[in-house]
């Protein structure tokens, strides 16, 4: 398909949103080049983009996290200026962020009425008048909610919930989701989109950045695609499919479906033998987990975020120490064993989180790309660094796994998401693997960068390394796996042949462990 340019035709009253000529520049970067968009009443419209297409820097401006250097923004006709984020409240939009704004041990009211506390006179709060408001929004939506359970002890897909019913009550007319069923179940992710349908009903309009493009074409009424900065291109979902809009965001053909071929498998690489995990405070979150991960096998491991994923990987890897069990690798026993003897044994781990357990975010590409090897042959000589050996390296890595940089030298803070996972993936995976732990290796990245992780996890495969896949990313494990096994409440509660498997039926196990739901106020987990 081409790619047009002209904006859809829009009739009827002004837009509820309307951004002109919207640019910012950053030292070096031309983050946004006179971006125009506009968003109608009563609709919802999808943003997408590569990382470091210029989503972010967009709506920022729009919620007063930055100034624009050039262009307006109008609000139902009529120019504004947004210089804050309480500004932007002010005016009637809001954002709810891929990773919730929420206070665990508060209730849910607490959360929806934090700095927006009602008050009954000077001294007193009208919780009366509020819990009255905040039943009336969730019988609008058709929800039973307990107010007052701590949004700690609430499911990943209620806390979502409480996020909208926080910028609802706070009467915002424009709502900005980013990436809002990142972690969802496909059920989770349903009663999210009638939720969000409901909302246009009554006139909200509503921006929605994902990386899932098969949610933006049945949950959109239009599209608008950045790339490198710039729109490319406006589509209604009816003309258009996900390849489109793939080439759009890249400026590319995208294989979106890896082809992982047949796999082959060996023998046993790591085995994990009836192992308990404590969190960090103490609460047991991993309960008697077996499994063993083949060479030239993945196992992807499905589940709601939360279930006892990050403790189970962290005691693999050597992060955490198992309260009980037994980890073996390559018929050796490594219980308790740390990152650095691990990683000599030949595992290699991509962190969930990349700026906590992957990066330094102030040192060089140099530094990061040999932060496992920095004190080994060829890049030290006794307690000497060879630097010309590690510019060497990095300027291979650059090259071999696209990392998209203006230097080796510049700091690992100022590369887009999809490009410090690059950074980890080559440093990681530039070896000889006997076990390769891949733990939310995709998370919030794009199209592109999806793709090329994807393909470097199969041909490691392909080449007999043994992979633990843990993704709260139903697709990727359907699309990646051989085999597939789901956590719930801690424990691995299937294990089945990823050829067999459905996104429904893999869904269900994440969301109820395979006993019949029970319905709850809550969703509590």
């Amino acid at each position: 398909m081409t790619e047009p340019t002209a904006p859809l035709e829009q009739h009827g009253p002004p837009p509820a949103l309307e951004m002109r000529g919207i640019t910012k520049r950053y030292p070096g970067v031309l983050a946004n080049d006179g971006i125009d968009l506009q968003v109608h009443p009563g609709e919802i419209h999808a943003l997408l983009g590569e990382n470091g297409a210029g989503k972010t820097t967009l709506m920022n401006i729009l919620y007063g996290l930055a100034t624009p250097d050039a262009g307006q923004i109008l609000l139902d006709g009529e120019p504004v200026s947004i210089s804050s984020p309480s500004d932007a409240i002010r005016r009637g939009i809001s954002m709810v962020h891929q990773h919730f704004m929420l206070v665990p041990v508060l209730s849910v009211a607490d959360n929806i009425l934090l700095g927006e506390e009602p008050m009954a006179g000077p001294v007193f709060l009208d919780r009366r008048s509020a819990y009255g408001r905040l039943r009336d929004l969730a019988t609008f939506f058709g929800w039973e909610i307990d107010l007052d359970a701590p949004v700690g002890t609430l499911s990943v897909g209620w806390q979502q919930r409480v996020e909208i019913l926080k910028a609802v009550y706070r009467n915002a007319q424009i709502l900005v989701l980013d990436e809002p069923t990142a972690v969802l179940t496909p059920q989770e992710t349903r009663e999210i989109f009638t939720m969000l349908r409901r909302l246009t009903t009554e006139g909200y309009s509503i921006i929605f950045i994902s990386h899932k493009l098969y949610e933006v074409l049945e949950i959109a009424n239009r599209i608008t695609v950045i790339r490198r900065g710039r729109v490319v291109g406006e589509r209604l979902p009816s003309q258009t499919d996900e390849e489109d809009l793939a080439q759009l965001m890249v400026g590319r053909e995208v294989q979106l479906t890896v082809d992982r071929g047949t796999s082959h498998p060996g023998e046993p690489r790591l085995v994990v033998d009836d192992l308990y995990a404590r969190d960090d405070r103490g609460h047991e979150v991993v309960h008697g987990v077996s499994l063993e991960v083949r060479a030239g096998e993945v196992l992807g491991i499905a589940g709601v975020a939360g279930n006892g994923q990050d403790e189970l990987v962290e005691a693999l890897v050597g992060l955490r120490r198992p309260s009980a069990g037994r980890v073996q690798l390559d018929g050796h026993d490594v219980t308790g064993a740390g990152p650095r003897d691990l990683h000599q044994r030949g595992m290699a781990f991509v962190p969930a989180d990349r700026h906590r357990f992957g990066l330094v975010l102030s040192y060089p590409l140099t530094d990061n790309l040999v932060l496992t090897d920095y004190f080994r042959p060829p890049y030290a000589r006794g307690i000497m660094r060879d630097e010309d050996a590690i510019r060497v390296q990095a300027g291979k890595a650059v090259e071999q796994y696209d990392i998209r940089t203006p230097s080796v030298d510049v700091a690992a803070a100022t590369l887009s998401g999809g490009n410090q996972q690059k950074v980890i993936v080559a440093r990681e995976l530039d070896r000889d693997l006997r076990l390769l732990v891949l733990d939310q290796p995709t998370r919030g990245l794009d199209v592109g960068s999806i793709e090329f992780i994807h393909r470097q996890a199969i041909a490691k495969r392909d080449a007999g390394t043994a992979i633990l896949l843990v993704s709260a990313e139903l697709d990727e494990v359907l699309e990646l796996s051989d085999r597939i096994g789901v956590m719930y409440r801690g424990r691995l509660v299937a294990l089945m042949d990823a050829r067999s498997a459905t996104r429904e039926a893999v869904g269900l196990l994440m969301a109820t462990g395979g006993s019949q739901p029970q319905k709850t106020d809550t969703g509590a987990a």
